[in-house]
């Protein structure tokens, strides 16, 4: 257990996997320069949609915390950054309440975005809300029965991305899920390095993880096949819809697709942090580039 040298605030941002976060703003800020280029931007519904989605990543990751614990998944033995749980800086109870907290403000700022855009949001919140508490909660945790990518793929792709731009448009549109596809990709591939690290300590608690179940050269090929199409989607949209050249702005982030690429074929055990860390950052600068070549 460890010695209690962090402040009140430092535990639950630890607890909060503040590198993680890259995850929660991606969807928003495509689907928002994708609405931005149609000329339909509504500031305030995005930044509050950023928010909503903020909470909803801590959300999942304290119940994530949560339910390993419980479960057994964190032991002494783990080999990824600090769980507050699980080196006992917070009761299982004390987290229970936050949770509640967490998902109980995500839903009231979330009331703004169903008074603006409909009661199709009201459904995407509440989904959204369930889906975080059945990653790993739940009479069938969908993380502890290889269903985490699918998760992580639909909720911070499709419904993230494609949410948002209905949001500012109250349109569902064709290339909205098409721009979905790499914010899907790059953010499951966090998901991907973390199982594909903790695949031994997953399979002693009976964590069936894509990677416990299918092996560690599945999980090499999965993350290379989802880095692979993200830099396929660019193309396809410049090819099928009317966007110039500056669509192709997330191409100078292939030196570090290359760099993440050797990293995933290379490394183990704790060498995989770094490489966790990487992989969420560089989903950052991808979404802020495509972004951004949506919009010049």
């Amino acid at each position: 257990m460890a010695e209690n040298k962090y402040s009140t605030f430092e535990i639950w941002f630890l607890a909060s996997r503040p590198k993680t976060l890259f995850a929660a703003f991606v969807p928003v800020i495509v689907g928002a320069s994708l609405a931005f280029a149609e000329g339909k931007l509504n500031l305030t519904a995005s930044i509050v949609a950023l928010f909503c989605s903020i909470l909803f990543q801590v959300g999942a990751n304290f119940t994530n915390d949560l339910y390993d614990f419980l479960k057994g998944a964190d032991t002494e033995k783990r080999i990824g950054p600090l769980r507050v749980l699980n080196a006992g800086l917070v009761t299982p109870l004390q987290m229970k309440i936050v949770i509640f907290f967490n998902f109980g403000l995500a839903f009231l700022l979330g009331l703004y975005l169903v008074y603006t855009a409909g009661n199709f949001i009201l459904v995407i919140g509440l989904l959204s809300i369930i889906a975080s508490l059945a990653y790993t909660a739940g009479p069938y945790p969908l993380a502890y029965h290889g269903l985490g990518e699918i998760f992580v793929f639909l909720f911070f792709g499709f419904v993230g991305t494609v949410g948002t731009f209905f949001i500012n448009t109250k349109e569902i549109s064709a290339i909205a899920f098409v721009a979905a596809i790499p914010v899907g990709a790059l953010i499951t591939n966090i998901l991907v390095v973390n199982n594909y690290r903790d695949i031994e300590q997953d399979k002693a608690a009976g964590k069936n993880t894509l990677a416990v179940k299918f092996g560690k050269s599945f999980s090499r090929y999965e993350y290379l096949m989802l880095l692979f199409s993200s830099f396929l989607v660019p193309l396809l949209i410049f090819v099928n819809y009317d966007f110039r050249v500056w669509i192709f702005l997330p191409y100078i982030t292939l030196p570090l697709a290359y760099k993440l690429m050797l990293s995933i074929l290379q490394e183990n055990g704790a060498q995989l942090n770094t490489t966790l860390e990487l992989t969420a950052k560089f989903s950052a600068l991808y979404g802020l580039l495509f972004s951004l070549g949506f919009i010049l």
